[in-house]
């Protein structure tokens, strides 16, 4: 049987990801990258966000309605808001192409791409602790 990982994610954004975990962070942390993990950990935590740039590594380029349609429970305007963070925090580009009606597409930059593969790192960490998280939690729920 198939590691469902390595059908949901390239080979090379599982190894990425691999390496994200066995990183150790810096004992000093710049203010900056506090400030910006800060941000994007608030911003992916909106679940939108995340939604989408799954559903664009996936796909690739996608216009707004396919991401609409595919983004189960997104209103227009969430989708939109998110849309433009995205392009202002340079994850994704939008291009409107010259035509009756406008029709626009949306694609993951190489930075938007990173930042699918350091989240690749959640899905390995879940799939090795899945049996231990479960096991805490049935212990948590059996307790009076």
């Amino acid at each position: 049987m198939a590691n469902p990982l390595q059908t949901r994610f390239a080979p090379d954004d599982i190894a990425q990801a691999e390496r994200y975990l066995a990183t150790e962070p810096p004992a000093e942390l710049d203010p900056r990258v506090e400030r910006l993990v800060n941000d994007l950990i608030g911003r992916i935590a909106d679940k939108w966000t995340l939604l989408v740039l799954e559903l664009l590594e996936e796909k690739g380029m996608l216009r707004f309605s396919a991401i609409g349609r595919q983004v189960e429970g997104i209103s227009q305007k969430m989708l939109t808001q998110t849309l433009r963070q995205m392009e202002r925090d340079g994850l994704l580009t939008r291009t409107v192409h010259p035509v009756v009606p406008p029709r626009v597409d949306y694609a993951l930059t190489p930075l938007g791409n990173s930042l699918s593969a350091a989240f690749c790192g959640v899905w390995v960490w879940a799939e090795r602790h899945l049996d231990t998280v479960e096991a805490a939690r049935a212990t948590f729920d059996a307790r009076d």
